[in-house]
């Protein structure tokens, strides 16, 4: 395909204020078709802004409280800064306020995004068909902030016989490179030419685009085939599972202790990247700790050789510690079943408590204590693991078992006599998703004095 060298874009005069239950198809057509206007052509862009149409489709709403209207329109908080609040919006865009404007609507109301901004293109395209005789393409724009940049734009949120995107991935660049990522959002690049001759103020809430009809007609978004799925502008939401930059930091933090769940069964592939468990392990050096120390160390046994060796000399401990205890040998059967998570998971770790820097007390209660406080330490440092465990996609189960036969696995992983083993983590990727976790009332868990 040939790429236009040149466009032009200008705003036509003439539409009035939009009240409910106007038709925006036959405004733009009358904008259109006015004396000294160009007219209109096949192959014409218009980039028409949300809010003429949210006012058409009736959705202006009394609110005047501004957040109840963001709350009724979010489906997840993405990140928080005082009142200020980035969220996902019901249709799936992430914006600031869900898209609830309070600017050019009377005073004690709101404006909210169209309920369906794709419906909406493509009810004013057909309109325009109808009533001019030609075929374009049109994208409703509304104005989005941007990660790592300063100042807003206009992105396209609905759009009608446009392909949204150009999709490069597979071709070579001028000097015979690969292309393996290149994907352009014409949509958005159209709706930000549109912004610069729209204006709020001026009553020009329709821009005209003339020069880039190879980007109109039908077909699937990035492909532009012809015998395709109509465009849509849902196609530019990025699915969550390729998001690197789905959440806030606060969000973040509470999100990956959400998903931080005991997962017992794991998948085969992939293999556990090595660098994201010790990843994890510089988010577990990160808690607190009493008096400047690093009680801190993990084991990993990253071969199968290695994990085989402390877990059958570990299972021998226990089928003696369980025979001492009186078990009866089915008793004990059914015991070690329940304890082969270990052996199921692809990557071991084992953290340790090493008492470096505690201070010595002639008598057991300030001793005990002392003890106390690095065990709550090493808890903190195995709780930042699993979390960030979370954060990197990895199930994992933390299991008590090498706290019940230290010496046994200081003798088979070399350590020295002063670590102290704290369970073991298993680490995989989950199997399946986990179950969804009933929620714990807070309150149950507080007492307030």
């Amino acid at each position: 395909m040939s790429r236009a060298t040149e466009y032009r874009v200008w705003a036509p005069p003439g539409i009035p204020e939009v009240r409910p239950g106007d038709d925006p198809a036959e405004l733009i057509a009358t904008a259109l078709t006015a004396p000294g206007q160009p007219p209109p052509r096949n192959g014409d862009v218009l980039v028409v802004t949300s809010k003429i149409i949210s006012k058409a489709e009736g959705r202006v709403v009394r609110a005047e409280d501004r957040e109840a209207a963001v709350d009724a329109e979010t489906v997840r908080v993405v990140a928080r800064r005082g009142a200020a609040r980035v969220v996902e919006s019901r249709h799936g865009f992430v914006m600031a306020a869900a898209g609830v404007d309070a600017s050019n609507t009377p005073p004690g109301t709101v404006l909210l995004l169209p309920a369906d901004p794709d419906a909406s293109a493509r009810r004013i395209r057909e309109g325009l068909r109808e009533r001019l005789g030609v075929e374009v393409g049109v994208v409703v724009s509304d104005t989005f902030g941007r990660p790592w940049r300063e100042g807003q734009t206009d992105v396209a949120i609905g759009a009608a016989g446009v392909r949204v995107m150009d999709d490069l991935r597979g071709g070579t660049d001028t000097h015979g490179n690969p292309l393996g990522v290149t994907v352009t959002a014409i949509a958005d690049e159209l709706a930000g030419a549109g912004d610069l001759v729209k204006g709020k103020v001026e009553g020009r809430p329709v821009a005209v685009i003339r020069g880039l009809a190879e980007h109109v007609g039908s077909g699937r978004a990035g492909t532009g085939g012809e015998n395709s799925a109509e465009p849509s502008a849902r196609d530019l939401i990025r699915d969550p599972a390729r998001d690197m930059f789905r959440l806030g930091t606060s969000e973040a933090v509470r999100e990956a202790v959400t998903l931080r769940r005991t997962v017992r069964e794991f998948a085969a592939e992939p293999a556990v990247d090595p660098a994201a468990v010790r990843r994890a392990v510089a988010a577990a050096l990160t808690a607190p700790a009493p008096h400047h120390t690093t009680p801190w160390r993990f084991v990993l046994l990253e071969s199968p050789a290695a994990r085989l060796k402390l877990l059958d000399a570990m299972r021998e401990a226990w089928i003696a510690d369980l025979r001492a205890d009186g078990r009866s040998p089915e008793a004990i059967e059914r015991r070690i079943r329940r304890g082969d998570v270990l052996r199921r998971a692809p990557f071991l770790a084992v953290p340790c408590l090493v008492a470096d820097g505690a201070h010595r007390y002639p008598d057991e209660r300030r001793s005990g204590a002392e003890r106390e406080m690095f065990v709550v330490a090493a808890g903190a440092g195995v709780q930042n693991f699993l979390v960030a465990l979370a954060g990197e996609g990895l199930g994992s189960a933390w299991v008590s078992s090498t706290m019940f036969c230290r010496p046994v696995v200081r003798e088979v992983l070399e350590l020295p006599e002063d670590w102290d083993p704290m369970g073991a983590v298993a680490i995989g990727y989950p199997a399946a998703a986990p179950r969804p976790r009933p929620p714990r009332p807070v309150e149950e868990f507080v007492i307030v004095r």
